[in-house]
């Protein structure tokens, strides 16, 4: 199979690139190549911000049989799906384009969409837009593309996230002293390893699976999610819980950032945000390893690669943990 990424430096798309290596497959990926790519991957100098795939000859004519592509920019979506018009399509989107974000353990076509938004925005300053600039890539490609997988997947997690979410936890538990756990132990929790992830895409490619399903992991407790996270790293830690009531009172934000307590939201709001059926993905191919692999994993990873960390600092923690 010929593989078009369009990126492959950063995170999924790299992982993409690497798993499609690896089974066989003839891998292009086309970006600026500011960072280094996979071994075996074919580089084909693209900056969608300036360049128009069809105007690259070597891109047009290089008769790739899948286009994986995961842009949120809706200009660069609708110019690269006119630009390979035969090729099958793995769009990757997000679970960030329902209206809805509180009802749990629903999904794909049972939750209503956001509004799309076609014009190119910047979701840094104005963070409420990339679900729907989401929602206008789907739409061009659904459009535009002879076949399309489009995958919505919850947050990613494991080795090379340089959100810092999910490496938050594994550092943390690596660390003696009772730990602040957030919410309540019973809260819905998910997330999905980037190499199942990018797996299970190049699988789908494969396949030329068709369609939309969210791709997420299993729903965890969050004190079993935790749990599991703390085992990886060879933790047993004393937990003290604080609900998210007394979270939002303290001024605690959520999810990242600063000052944040990662993979917690306020449930009233976002209570199926990490809480999507899993079934669909399932039923689909995807297959999850334990959440202990990847927290282990992770803190591997960030210990010799010293990759980004959010989340709260340990006297913020300290300073919670004398008001509990």
């Amino acid at each position: 199979m010929r593989m078009l990424v369009l990126g492959g430096t950063q995170f999924l798309s790299r992982a993409v690139t690497a798993v499609a290596v690896a089974s066989g497959h003839e891998v292009t990926a086309a970006c600026r190549g500011t960072a280094p790519l996979a071994d075996g991957v074919r580089h084909l100098p693209l900056d969608r911000e300036t360049q128009d795939p069809a105007a690259v000859p070597d891109l047009v004519e290089g008769g790739f049989d899948v286009v994986v592509d995961v842009a949120r920019t809706p200009s660069w979506v609708r110019r690269a799906v006119a630009a390979f018009p035969t090729a099958h399509w793995v769009f990757v989107s997000t679970v960030s384009v329902y209206a809805d974000q509180a009802t749990p353990y629903s999904g794909a076509g049972r939750l209503p969409l956001l509004p799309a938004i076609a014009e190119d925005r910047d979701p840094y300053e104005a963070p409420e837009v990339y679900g729907g600039m989401k929602v206008a890539c789907e739409q061009a490609v659904e459009a535009g593309a002879p076949t399309a997988y489009v995958v919505r997947p919850g947050l990613i997690v494991g080795p090379g996230d340089e959100s810092g979410r999910f490496t938050y936890w594994p550092e943390r538990l690596s660390r003696p002293g009772p730990v602040l756990a957030p919410g309540d132990p019973d809260d819905p929790s998910q997330v999905v390893d980037v190499r199942d992830l990018a797996t299970w895409i190049v699988d789908a490619a494969e396949r030329r699976l068709t369609g939309v399903v969210d791709g997420v992991g299993a729903v965890h407790r969050r004190a079993d999610l935790l749990a599991d996270m703390a085992r990886g790293v060879g933790a047993d830690p004393a937990w003290v819980w604080m609900s998210s009531d007394r979270l939002v009172e303290l001024g605690v934000r959520p999810w990242m950032g600063e000052g944040s307590i990662p993979l917690w939201l306020p449930p009233d709001e976002y209570g199926g945000m990490l809480a999507h059926d899993p079934a669909p993905a399932v039923a689909a191919g995807l297959v999850t390893r334990p959440i202990a692999d990847t927290a282990r994993d992770t803190l591997a990873w960030y210990r010799a690669e010293g990759g980004a960390l959010t989340g709260l600092t340990a006297d913020e923690e300290a300073a919670l943990l004398a008001q509990a």
